[in-house]
């Protein structure tokens, strides 16, 4: 299993994932369905099992809310989405074509892909492109060669694999099987209202923005993405964005104009776009970003984007709820998004503090 992508589907309540995998909190001894409505635990204390029966063996029981010991999903396709979920994360000669998939499943090529993409957030095609690329990314930390790993993957020709790939991991295949070699990331952490706050930035912008109980965790997680590339502390070199960030935090900036060198796909960019777009005080569902950016039926793939973004507070996720008024999830913990959104809306009302918003500037790699 995908354990980063498993954690997301918690966060997100994906019904799309239940039958695939269950999760099991240890200081509960309960396990559940990934799209559970009871709170959500913290990521250390979860532990992933492939099913019900492995989960039971290492010593959980079955949540008494959301029955994961037994089939009873209130969507009528959602099996069946399931299933192709799993034929399209094998790894095929090619991602096969709607046709294909609706004989093969017994459903018209329409009607597939109108069910697939409103239970699970994309079409089938980018699904299995985003499987594909999982894949590869796998095989090459696993120290398969670029060749074998594409193969393996289920690309169908090295221009392939260098295009898409390429494209989406934001560096040739080999350079991010080398962990980014070459690449210069400085630094900075500091203590704040939220806990702790780290800042990394390349020459071209802000790389990361992350919130967190400790300054080792914090430190680790960031070597641990860019494994190869050189990390220093820079305090001075960062302290004028840092600033803006703790002004942010205290209340006293409410608009955070900073320039961004992140990585993401064509579609990650866009909902990264359209959050930083959204007013400070203000909130949006994640339908309501879907419509913004022109796929109204994305609301699922909107809440992965949302969950796997880079770059906290500079990027306001936070501002993104559910439209029943949950707060949905949140990268860095549900009492920071409240604490967050409690603090703009204070501050929203306070006269004068919304005057002279301005487009968020900075690039996107």
């Amino acid at each position: 299993m995908d354990l980063e992508q498993c954690w997301q589907a918690v966060l997100e309540r994906d019904r799309a994932y239940d039958g695939q995998f269950v999760y099991a909190v240890r200081s509960t001894g309960v396990y559940c369905r990934p799209a559970c409505p009871s709170r959500r635990p913290q990521r250390d204390g979860v532990t992933f099992f492939v099913g019900p029966t492995e989960a039971a063996a290492a010593g959980y029981r079955a949540c008494r809310r959301c029955q994961p010991d037994r089939a009873t999903p209130d969507e009528p396709n959602l099996a069946l989405m399931q299933g192709i979920c799993r034929y399209l994360a094998e790894p095929n000669d090619r991602v096969p074509t709607l046709n294909e998939l609706g004989e093969r499943f017994g459903l018209s090529p329409h009607h597939l892909q109108r069910t697939f993409k409103r239970i699970v957030g994309v079409s089938p095609r980018q699904y299995a492109a985003e499987q594909r690329l999982a894949r590869f990314k796998g095989e090459l930390k696993g120290g398969k060669t670029v060749t074998d790993a594409l193969y393996e993957a289920g690309f169908q020709s090295s221009s392939t694999a260098y295009g898409d790939a390429a494209a989406q991991l934001g560096m040739t295949p080999v350079r991010y099987q080398r962990g980014g070699p070459a690449t210069q990331i400085a630094y900075s952490i500091v203590p704040c209202s939220l806990g702790w706050l780290l800042i990394a930035a390349t020459e071209r912008g802000i790389c990361a923005v992350r919130l967190g109980d400790s300054e080792s965790e914090l430190v680790q997680t960031l070597a641990a993405e860019f494994q190869t590339a050189t990390i220093g502390r820079e305090d001075a070199e960062l302290g004028a964005w840092l600033g803006a960030l703790l002004a942010y935090l205290d209340g006293r900036e409410p608009h955070l104009n900073l320039p961004l060198d992140v990585r993401a796909t064509a579609f990650q960019r866009r909902v990264w776009e359209a959050l930083r777009a959204i007013p400070y005080g203000s909130t949006r569902s994640y339908r309501d970003v879907a419509i913004a950016i022109g796929q109204p039926a994305a609301t699922r793939a909107v809440a992965r984007a949302c969950a796997t973004n880079p770059a906290a507070l500079v990027i306001p996720c936070h501002r993104v709820i559910r439209a029943d008024g949950d707060l949905g999830g949140y990268r860095w913990g549900i009492t920071r998004k409240q604490a967050l959104l409690e603090q703009e809306a204070r501050q929203a009302a306070t006269p004068g503090a919304g005057a002279g918003q301005t487009e968020t500037g900075g690039g996107h790699r």
